[in-house]
């Protein structure tokens, strides 16, 4: 019988930072392969390079707005979750609806991780943090299909739908949660 691994989920570190950059490649390259965007490897750049730079920002946490967790198995980093100011996406998408509404982001697992929950103990762990500093809304978006259908499943319908946003039959979806009405379960 094999041990179950032990799963922890803390802010980010700077011990953590290399492995969460690292993560952010894999995961981030992963998702467009899926996605079948593979060749898009300037967008796939630009993505990993933007978290990356939102990762370092959360480590000076007096000046960037931006909170990371990062969730670790038996040590070893496997996913991420963020929040802070909304993004150009979300800003766009809205036309400047949600401007003020900060947003969720940055969840990633690792392929090899993924289906163990560690997303949902990422978001339960970020709802409970929202809500101990009074956070009551929260905005998220996503133009990966996989992501659209558990965000369509853990949220519920978007705020909005933005079709061919990336191109010909994609859409980028908004959702407004309020972390009063959600479980901590998700």
């Amino acid at each position: 019988m094999t041990k179950p691994e032990l799963l922890t989920i803390h802010p980010l570190t700077p011990d953590d930072f290399p492995s969460v950059c690292e993560l952010f490649r894999h995961t981030i390259t992963d998702a467009f392969e899926q996605e079948g965007l593979a060749s898009l490897q300037d967008d796939i750049q630009n993505e990993i390079d933007n978290k990356q730079q939102m990762a370092a920002s959360a480590l000076n946490l007096k000046n960037s707005g931006l909170f990371f967790l990062v969730a670790k198995l038996d040590g070893r980093v496997a996913g991420t979750i963020s929040f802070g100011p909304c993004g150009e996406n979300i800003r766009s998408c809205t036309g400047h609806q949600l401007d003020d509404v900060g947003e969720l982001g940055s969840l990633y697992i690792l392929p090899s991780c993924q289906g163990q929950g560690i997303g949902s103990a990422l978001i339960k762990e970020m709802l409970d943090d929202l809500r101990s500093r009074g956070i009551e809304e929260f905005c998220l978006d996503s133009g990966y299909k996989r992501a659209q259908q558990r965000w369509l499943r853990k949220f519920g319908e978007p705020y909005t739908v933005v079709k061919d946003y990336w191109g010909p039959d994609s859409v980028h979806m908004v959702w407004l949660c309020k972390t009063t009405t959600l479980t901590t379960t998700c």
